[in-house]
């Protein structure tokens, strides 16, 4: 049992309160606390425990502005490590707060953690999430909103009013479960419903939807235009999204502004999030359906496994009945999906986190330095274990973290040698990464030889989806390449039997996480990391240092010595400097201060003084 001894802090509360004369207007702060927690709930009828943050679920929105600093206390209440992950966030030259195994060391149970990153030179619509254990089968996800600087204008009138929507798969079974079925080498089957914003679906039809299911109701003006940010939080299913009788102007997608098209439905894939312009333009007889429905299934046999939400006007003067609006009618035939993908391109034109236009980074007419065909096959059994690949290797996360690993120079954690095509022997499991050169540009050719859809996410960078289509790709390929405006995302489809290729930018050193976002495929191996370091930086100038409060685990566990109390007295710090910069305070899970990054690195190095000379919240 832990016990604690606890000395005054005068001096580093002191010390706090000098340094507010120093806090400078640069970039603003923006504090949140998230306490993870289980709760019970029932989203589909049944009893189940599910993954709360701050007693929700899904969780508060993080709302921020280009280049805010972000300092989030994570406190775990869960029964099991954890990890919070910031989906889509940049994370520039900071992958120590990436909130994956690569990079960071599990949050034990009942400790806090504090991440600090800077959401630099980015916009849009993400989520977080926790990255652990296949806990997000079970919540903890919330959204993530990086919002235009107000010297930069968006291209689009400002919408009336900003709404999310969070879909996503789900089963009646928690994460625990589904896990043991995992580990036993079984397949987890069809979910038992779509949830959307963390509630079931309206009862529609008597017979398919059971009485006493709570369902989301969104409710809006009539004659106004709204923004609607949609993130597919599930764990595998490819859901049509469809407001009936709305269109659904395409505006955004993980942060990048697209080219305005309008569609009746979109279909959205694992872990991409999408911005739509939705203006309330029809009469108000009845409240209308927003759906999310399953994609190249067979719609008989997944019936039951649609998330359907109200939209509610103002002045609605009736309940929405009748049937649920069509589905596209390409049950079985991909092409539709895969063209409608292809209609999505950059806005060259619009500015995106910078004054200049979206289209002035020419990436058609930059030389490729690196390519990488990844392919993925059916799950396979390797030492006796259920497993899923890339390029035939399953990746095994090491007990250090490949970052803490290399700066402390401990030996055989990982083998920078992941193959760049699929290897001819037999699979095998493998704690092999990927060696990215710094400021160099890499290819990356997704072979999906799966039967079922696939997506893949980078972190750290956005990638241009420049080509996709069916059957094998080959050199040849490149052919039909988009160069010019294909868009800038951070999350990629590949349709089965299909190839989707991407470009990316190696420009922020760190150690990045290349991986499956179907969570089932992940859990089971289809990961690798991408190692970026600067050869030429001696000093280490474009990588930010590793935080003073770094959990430390695996080969480097012994030099954790503290449960780092250190998150606590950090945020009431900076509630004090709020007060002494403000004359009022946000009460809505953040505070937003006005010192700049500076004041961070002056915090952190007290903390380092304090930390060296104290035995805070020491371990007896």
């Amino acid at each position: 049992m832990a016990s604690f001894k606890f000395i005054p802090f005068s001096f580093f509360y002191i010390a706090l309160l000098l340094l507010v004369g120093f806090a400078s207007a640069e970039d603003p702060f923006a504090t949140y606390d998230l306490v993870v927690s289980y709760i019970t709930a029932s989203p589909l009828g049944v009893p189940q425990q599910v993954i709360a943050v701050n007693g929700k679920f899904p969780g508060p929105t993080i709302n921020v502005t280009t280049n805010y600093n972000v300092v989030i206390n994570v406190k775990n209440k869960l029964d099991e490590e954890l990890l919070m992950h910031w989906s889509g966030i940049f994370m520039r030259k900071n992958s120590w707060e990436d909130g994956v195994l690569g990079t960071n060391c599990p949050i034990p149970p009942k400790w806090n953690w504090t991440y600090n990153f800077q959401v630099k030179d980015q916009i849009g619509s993400f989520y977080y999430f926790p990255s652990l254990h296949f806990q997000k089968a079970s919540g903890g996800f919330g959204p993530i909103i990086v919002n235009n600087r107000a010297i930069i204008p968006i291209p689009f009138d400002t919408p009336y009013g900003d709404i999310t929507i969070m879909i996503g798969d789900w089963y009646t079974q928690n994460h625990t479960a589904l896990r043991r079925a995992l580990n036993s080498g079984k397949s987890l089957g069809m979910p038992d419903g779509v949830l959307i914003n963390g509630k079931g679906p309206y009862r529609y039809n008597e017979t398919l939807v059971p009485d006493g299911i709570d369902h989301e109701t969104i409710e809006v003006h009539p004659g106004k235009t709204y923004r609607i940010r949609v993130s597919n939080v599930g764990i595998s299913t490819s859901l049509n999204f469809r407001i009936q009788n709305h269109n659904l102007l395409l505006a955004e997608a993980e942060g990048s502004y697209t080219v305005q098209q309008n569609y009746t439905s979109l279909d959205i894939h694992a872990g991409q999030s999408y911005s739509f312009l939705v203006t309330m333009d029809q009469n108000a007889s009845s409240d209308y359906y927003i759906v999310a429905s399953a994609r190249q299934v067979n719609q008989t046999t997944w019936q039951k496994v649609t998330g359907v939400a109200i939209l509610h006007y103002t002045n609605s003067k009736g309940k929405a009945s009748g049937p649920l609006p069509d589905p596209p009618s390409d049950e079985f035939d991909k092409t539709f999906s895969m063209n409608q993908a292809r209609s999505i391109r950059w806005n060259v034109t619009a500015s995106g986190a910078r004054p200049n236009p979206q289209g002035s980074f020419r990436y058609g007419s930059i030389n490729v330095t690196e390519i990488y065909v990844l392919r993925n096959e059916p799950p396979v059994t390797i030492n006796g274990k259920r497993r899923a690949t890339l390029n035939g290797i399953s990746f095994v996360n090491p007990e250090t973290p490949i970052r803490l690993a290399d700066q402390y120079k401990v030996k055989n954690v990982y083998k920078l040698d992941f193959p760049n095509k699929p290897i001819t022997g037999p699979p095998r499991m493998e704690t092999s990464i990927i060696n990215g050169t710094y400021r160099g540009f890499i290819e990356l050719i997704f072979q999906n030889n799966d039967t079922k859809m696939q997506t893949y996410h980078l972190d750290g960078y956005n990638f241009f989806v420049v080509g996709m289509d069916f059957g094998e790709w080959s050199e040849n390929s490149r052919g039909t390449y988009n160069k010019w405006d294909g868009v800038a995302r951070t999350t990629a489809q590949v349709y089965p039997g299909a190839w989707t290729a991407v470009l990316a930018s190696l420009d922020s050193v760190g150690v990045w996480n290349l991986r499956a976002e179907n969570l089932d495929s992940w859990y089971l191996g289809q990961e690798t990391y991408i190692k970026v370091v600067n050869p030429e930086d001696s000093s280490n100038k474009t990588e930010l240092p590793m935080p003073d409060n770094v959990l430390y685990c695996g080969a480097l566990k012994k030099m954790q010595k503290y449960e780092l109390l250190f998150s606590y007295v950090y945020t009431f710090a900076l509630f004090h400097i709020s007060l002494a910069s403000h004359s009022q305070h946000v009460l809505d899970d953040r505070s937003f201060l006005s010192p700049g990054h500076k004041i961070y690195l002056l915090l952190h190095r007290l903390w380092a003084m304090v930390h060296n000379s104290f035995s805070l919240c020491c371990y007896c």
